[in-house]
């Protein structure tokens, strides 16, 4: 089984705060739809997006301005053989001060390329963390879905299966 863990970074002029920000509050870069509170050590909050994919998470390490970390306590993906995909996953953000910028190393523990998912989750992280959240930190407009209304290319394919 490959092990290698789903990763991405980003750097931008905004402080470590803005970053930190902005991360916990995935309403503004991921889903509008999130039920639940983001923001503080052991807050729980439900991720949905159609009837294709609902998450529970958990925040199980919060330092403020330096790292985020979610831990996946439930998932349901419609695409996959597996519907649990994703269970038992961490999702961490890690950010640092690097060369007068503020670097964001996102880092998906757990999703990896033997996963069914992962062709769908390899094409959504980067679009939301590349594009969103980092649209949000720096303009502090991200690009988070909403009912019915995708935002990444898979999702739109997704949306036009279910018809």
């Amino acid at each position: 089984m490959t092990t290698a863990d789903f990763t991405t970074t980003l750097v931008v002029n905004q402080t470590p705060k803005q970053v930190f920000d902005a991360t916990i509050n995935p309403r503004g870069w991921w889903s509008e739809e999130i039920e639940g509170n983001t923001e503080m050590l052991n807050d729980v909050f439900d991720y949905h997006f159609e009837d294709i994919h609902t998450c529970k998470i958990k925040l199980i390490e919060v330092v403020p301005n330096k790292k985020v970390v979610w831990l996946v306590m439930e998932n349901y993906f419609k695409f996959t053989t597996d519907k649990s995909e994703w269970v038992d996953t961490k999702i961490r953000f890690d950010i640092s001060e690097k060369d007068g910028k503020t670097q964001l190393v996102f880092t998906h523990h757990g999703l990896v390329p033997d996963y069914e998912c992962y062709e769908i989750c390899n094409g959504a992280w980067p679009s939301y963390i590349q594009n969103s959240l980092r649209g949000l930190i720096t303009t502090g407009k991200g690009q988070p879905n909403a009912a019915g209304k995708p935002t990444t290319k898979d999702e739109e394919r997704l949306m036009a299966e279910k018809e």
